[in-house]
């Protein structure tokens, strides 16, 4: 009961944060649709691409989270603030990489076959976030590194107050007035840009006056690249980023791929993507503690207690995904209302929830699952598993139901089914997952031993 209650406050703290981040995302979809359905669609495209890029990244700094927490672990403080400033290197590194990426959408639009109306304010989003992805990235390593002190609260309120500025600058941005022209869908990126760096003067802020981080010598004097250390990042860290980016895009490639049906399309999938991310943030938040608590436990060479800690956050998460289902399913209609005034969109919104419901219980599964397997630092074989499950069967799967037709079976033209595809390759994912899960717990606590360094699998 001990673990249940350590890592459900912390889950709850860390949801309540991730929500708010969320709520980013949800609000400047519903904004952007009540502005137009233009606008709404030229979102659904640019974000799709923001996100693939963006969660990679941010993925390469989050799998560090079991290094830390491990040090932690193993009283090792000075060691832990060291590790942190040597990610600062690997953080350059990724943000030059993304903003690389978003500023050169071109490629990638032409390839997906993005209406070219749609081109313009996709390509202005995308060039105002690029602006916006280090201090981004910056302030995920702050929230990283208290999610391994098992301190996350600071970063809860952070959130949270940046949701309250962060909506009504979209609002202002988006519609205009007080001297300000519209500016569309653009405006959404460029509050978001405001919010970046106000969170990052806030956290270096704390940084500097917080006693909680007075143990870990978090300022002295920053060390040369430490390569021993860095490639240690890189081995855990990249791919993790990469599952990360399999795993989003063969869900935000979608959007891609339903532009070509439309707007009213696109719009509706917009719809259920938002609430599937919405969703996402429960499981989320559980694998975030859990493997906090795991690897606190393989740092002090007590893997009986991470195995029990494993298994208490795996239960939490199924129990919770179970729930989100239900409430999925019953409110479909209500749901889709909320974003969109146009009965298309939310006859074709509703449908897609019906898919959403059954995706998140898998997706949840598989979530827990990739967050604790990284603990015991296998890595490798869950990005193949991703690559082939999710890229193959999930995404090529519905593309080929929708375009192209399998057999006997038509091409459909909906983007339902990519959403039945991705539906079946998650729920493989996610037993496959927990077969890993169980084996490499399994071993850990027969040898009484913490894992080794680096990434296996």
């Amino acid at each position: 009961m001990r673990e249940l209650k350590v890592i459900g406050q912390h889950a709850a703290t860390v949801l309540v944060g991730q929500l708010a981040v969320m709520a980013f995302g949800v609000a400047d979809t519903v904004i952007a649709g009540r502005h137009s359905n233009e606008a709404l669609a030229a979102l659904s495209v640019g974000s799709a691409i923001y996100i693939s890029v963006y969660v990679a990244l941010i993925g390469i700094v989050q799998a560090l989270l079991p290094i830390w927490a491990e040090l932690l672990g193993a009283r090792r403080h000075a060691a832990l603030g060291q590790s942190l400033r040597q990610s600062l290197y690997l953080c350059a590194v990724t943000a030059a990489a993304g903003v690389t990426a978003l500023l050169f959408p071109d490629p990638l639009l032409r390839w997906a076959q993005v209406p070219t109306a749609m081109l313009p304010d996709v390509q202005t989003y995308l060039a105002v976030l690029a602006a916006a992805l280090l201090p981004s990235l910056l302030f995920r390593i702050f929230s990283t590194f208290n999610q391994a002190l098992g301190r996350p609260m600071l970063v809860t309120w952070l959130q949270v107050g940046a949701l309250m500025v962060k909506v009504p600058l979209s609002m202002w941005f988006v519609n205009g007035g007080a001297g300000m022209a519209p500016m569309g869908v653009a405006g959404c990126a460029w509050a978001t840009l405001v919010v970046n760096y106000g969170l990052l003067a806030l956290a270096v802020l704390l940084l500097r006056t917080q006693s909680l981080y007075r143990p870990y010598v978090l300022w002295a004097r920053m060390e040369a690249p430490d390569w021993r250390q860095i490639g240690e990042f890189a081995r855990l860290g990249l791919p993790g980023g990469l599952s990360y980016m399999v795993e989003v895009t063969s869900f935000t490639l979608m959007a891609l791929f339903i532009a070509r049906l439309g707007t009213e399309a696109s719009a509706s999938h917009q719809i259920a993507a938002s609430v599937a991310s919405v969703l996402y943030m429960v499981p989320l938040s559980i694998a975030i503690a859990s493997s906090a608590r795991v690897s606190f436990w393989l740092g002090a060479n007590r893997p009986d207690h991470a195995r029990r800690a494993a298994w208490t956050g795996f239960m939490l998460a199924a129990l919770c995904a179970l729930a989100s289902c239900a409430i999925v399913l019953i409110a479909s209609q209500h749901l889709a209302g909320l974003y969109s005034h146009n009965a298309a969109v939310i006859s074709l919104g509703s449908g897609l929830l019906l898919w959403v419901a059954v995706y998140h219980f898998a997706d949840a599964i598989q979530a827990i699952c990739a967050f604790l397997l990284r603990c015991y630092r296998i890595t490798l074989l869950p990005l193949v598993l991703y690559s082939v499950l999710l890229w193959g069967l999930g995404l090529l799967g519905g593309y080929g139901l929708a375009y192209e037709g399998w057999g006997p079976q038509g091409a459909t033209q909906s983007a339902a089914s990519f959403w039945a595809a991705s539906t079946g390759a998650i729920a493989l994912v996610a037993l496959c997952f927990t077969a890993l899960l169980w084996r490499a717990v399994h071993r850990s606590a027969q040898a009484g031993l913490k894992p080794e360094s680096g990434a296996r699998g």
